[in-house]
């Protein structure tokens, strides 16, 4: 290699690390401040885990203890005073707190706290779904058929995770106006269903002998 070749080796080999300096001093901040956020997000993320970490025993802990009380009019006021931070632990606090409500015999207290699940849009559908579910149940006889009819239909509505129970009340319905024909139409078509439990289609053929009738021979289903 020349001294002419050299030179101009070293020459752009300077050139480069005056290039690589100059973009350093012109961005090397953000490389510092993505360390700093990689950092500190991973700070946060430990502190978020433990925190909720944290909230959850503390709500365990004011639930078991207030489960824990052979009173039932004690036990519903240690739920009715546990601190819910969350929409899943308001949930799961209401749900006992029903429960404990219905022991007490307070059962419209009970139905607001199923009712007050019911619509809260924050949470999954199905725990909604069994939230509304029980609370019309507890209605039976004091909601009028019609009203109970139409929260039933909307339970049952196609898709909704509670559907099949729910057209299993709707038949009942339909038994207690002495709509037999259309009570016995829904049970057929119940026991069908290809998502059908065994428990519910035995307890739908049940009611089709009851009301006179033979359960239809069930469709295989298609694999």
């Amino acid at each position: 290699m020349s001294d002419t070749d050299s030179f101009i080796d070293e020459v752009t080999e300077e050139v480069r690390r005056d290039r690589l300096y100059l973009l350093l001093r012109r961005w090397g901040w953000v490389g510092v401040v993505a360390v700093v956020l990689i950092v500190g997000g991973a700070a946060f993320n430990e502190y978020r885990k433990a925190r909720d970490t944290s909230q959850a025993q503390k709500l365990g802990d004011e639930i078991l203890a207030a489960l824990a009380e052979n009173d039932t009019a004690a036990r519903v006021a240690g739920l009715e005073q546990v601190d819910v931070l969350t929409p899943g632990g308001e949930a799961v606090r209401n749900m006992l707190l029903s429960a404990s409500q219905l022991d007490a015999d307070s059962r419209q207290d009970a139905v607001d706290s199923l009712n007050a699940v019911a619509v809260q849009g924050d949470l999954p559908e199905i725990y909604r779904a069994i939230a509304s579910f029980k609370a019309l149940l507890l209605q039976s006889d004091t909601m009028p058929a019609a009203d109970r009819r139409q929260q039933f239909e909307a339970l049952a509505a196609p898709g909704a995770p509670l559907r099949l129970l729910a057209q299993e009340q709707l038949a009942l319905i339909d038994i207690a106006e002495g709509d037999t024909d259309a009570a016995l139409e829904r049970l057929q078509a119940l026991r069908q269903d290809a998502e059908v439990s065994v428990d519910l289609q035995q307890r739908a053929a049940q009611l089709i002998v009851a009301l006179g009738a033979e359960p239809e021979p069930l469709v295989a289903q298609q694999g």
